[in-house]
């Protein structure tokens, strides 16, 4: 494998192949038939959002409450709504339900003097507390806060961890997590009313990470630009591979275009809700009510074989997402954008239902100054994270 590829990418691919691993491999079959991108797959937040905006005032005034959704999970920071922290949620699922969590250290960025002693001291204290809790690199980095896959990498080295914590922002918060090395990635959305004795799955996205394949006479340019999908999207991908974008690829070499399964950086995301299972079911319907107060908010899991999570084990829990979680399987370019904006707003009333509920139950939302300040910090922060893999 071409030795300029990006670390992050060059090395994912090589563990699945270590691993005896394919592009996909663990996944229901990539069904790549049809249109590669629905017509407003990636249009504006301006544009896309308007009318489930609009119903979601019309749920403010049906359930008396602007901010009942910071209310939904009262276990979690916010209800997990918006500027809430990664780790605060995740501790509270690793304090619970420890077997299904990836472990992972938090490391507040300080201001560091810009020397080589001071960048090589931080470094030592991230690897010595990575090692405090069993862990080593590999590992992913990302910021507590933070959406959208902004600021994930997957750290190989000591000199990209460094790098990270150069590129991070003094005083915001980042979490190392254990990596795994899996191609198998999804989103499980999960519901359930504070009267319910059972919740329930209300969708899963399947999430594919997109490839190109070497022929031996094109560059990567030319194979992301002629690709169906990448080449639609190569404002996504051509800035990761700029180092090797005029190299020529071997022959049926497989090269991964993003690592972080996010959406908008680039995964693909196909809708696999109609693949619940009644013991898939059961065990989120578990693990969920084992973690206090928690109602409402997606899973995003990593695994080898999505058969075994459809029997209710083999999956890791990478992150547990709160009332602000998108039922991502919209994305799915078969998806109509009648239906997207039908499924968003069964999910906002749903949600509203639930905070409606747990307010009465004496629960209290954020106010608007507590929830103006926790977006404004996230507001501030995203554009000075390091760039995503």
């Amino acid at each position: 494998m071409n030795p300029v590829m990006p670390p992050a990418m060059q090395q994912a691919v090589q563990d699945a192949m270590a691993q005896g691993q394919q592009p996909h491999q663990g996944m229901p079959a990539f069904d790549q038939s049809g249109a590669p991108l629905s017509f407003f797959e990636f249009w504006p937040m301006w544009a896309f959002y308007p009318p489930v905006f609009l119903y979601t005032l019309w749920l403010m005034a049906r359930y008396r409450g602007i901010l009942l959704p910071t209310v939904a999970n009262p276990s979690f920071p916010g209800g997990g709504f918006f500027g809430e922290s990664k780790a605060a949620i995740l501790e509270l699922a690793m304090a619970h339900t420890p077997e299904w969590v990836a472990p992972f250290i938090t490391l507040e960025r300080p201001e560091v003097s810009d020397t080589e002693q001071a960048w090589q001291a931080l470094t030592t204290l991230a690897l010595e507390q990575l090692a405090a809790k069993g862990l080593s690199l590999p590992v992913v980095a990302k910021p507590d806060l933070g959406c959208r896959g902004a600021g994930v990498r997957l750290i190989r080295t000591v000199a990209a961890l460094r790098q990270y914590l150069q590129d991070f922002p003094a005083g915001a918060t980042l979490l190392l997590q254990r990596y795994i090395p899996f191609e198998g990635e999804a989103g499980i959305f999960y519901c359930r009313q504070p009267h319910e004795a059972r919740g329930r799955i209300l969708s899963i996205t399947l999430k594919y990470f997109p490839y190109v394949y070497g022929d031996g006479q094109r560059s990567l340019r030319e194979l992301i630009l002629a690709d169906p999908r990448a080449g639609k999207l190569q404002h996504l991908y051509l800035h990761r591979h700029a180092a090797r974008l005029d190299t020529i690829p071997a022959a049926g070499e497989p090269i991964r275009l993003a690592f972080a399964g996010s959406h908008s950086r680039g995964a693909i995301f196909r809708n696999g809700t109609h693949m619940v299972t009644p013991e898939m079911e059961a065990c989120f319907d578990a693990i969920s009510q084992r973690i206090p107060e928690f109602y409402f908010g997606r899973y995003d899991i990593r695994f080898a074989d999505f058969a075994e999570v459809q029997n209710g084990r083999g999956f890791t829990i990478v992150e547990a997402n709160g009332a602000g979680a998108e039922s991502t399987h919209i994305w799915d370019r078969s998806t109509s954008l009648w239906t997207a904006w039908r499924d968003l707003m069964k999910q906002y009333r749903l949600l509203f239902q639930i905070g409606r509920a747990n307010l009465e139950r004496g629960f209290k939302p954020l106010s608007l100054l507590e929830f103006r300040r926790w977006h404004r910090r996230e507001k501030e922060l995203t554009p000075r994270y390091p760039s995503t893999d």
